[in-house]
């Protein structure tokens, strides 16, 4: 089965996120914004990734893709979200989550194709994707899916 293992990204202040080093681990991606309705689930994603980091990892991944609300530079992106959320789980660099220029991971994601178990359309900013600790997509959460609800932390 396909796992999420195989891709590497850049983070939002350039170094490289490897997905194979998430191992042994559950792995909530969102995409987020921060001019959005759905910000505030920034707070939310740094409690989980605070609570249970000894068994989840949490990625988010900046883009402008839905409604332009992330209209700013990396270096902007994440002094918004540390001084507003404290935010510490990795972030991504800016990437296209939709179009001809897909990023790979987001190909994966959200083609059954790709990921052998669902496909998904990521509508709005602040979708969520699930995987398991073999890197395997367990299920897709659509925007108004807040971080900390049961049926995320069912499945954590």
């Amino acid at each position: 089965m396909n796992s999420i293992h195989k891709f590497k990204i850049k983070s939002i202040s350039g170094s490289i996120i490897d997905f194979e080093a998430f191992k042994g681990k559950k792995i909530l991606l969102i995409n987020v914004a921060s001019e959005c309705g759905y910000t505030p689930q920034y707070g939310q994603l740094q409690e989980l990734y605070e609570a249970l980091s000894d068994k989840l990892v949490i990625i988010g991944f900046p883009c402008n893709d839905f409604g332009g609300q992330e209209p700013h530079n990396q270096g902007q992106i994440q002094e918004f979200c540390t001084i507003n959320y404290g935010v510490t789980f990795p972030l991504t660099e800016k990437i296209k989550i939709k179009g001809n220029e897909i990023h790979p991971i987001y190909k994966w994601l959200s083609s059954k194709e790709e990921n052998n178990v669902l496909d998904s359309i990521v509508s709005w900013n602040f979708c969520k994707f699930l995987l398991d600790e073999e890197g395997h997509l367990l299920a897709f959460f659509p925007s108004a899916t807040e971080p900390a609800s049961e049926e995320i932390l069912d499945l954590i």
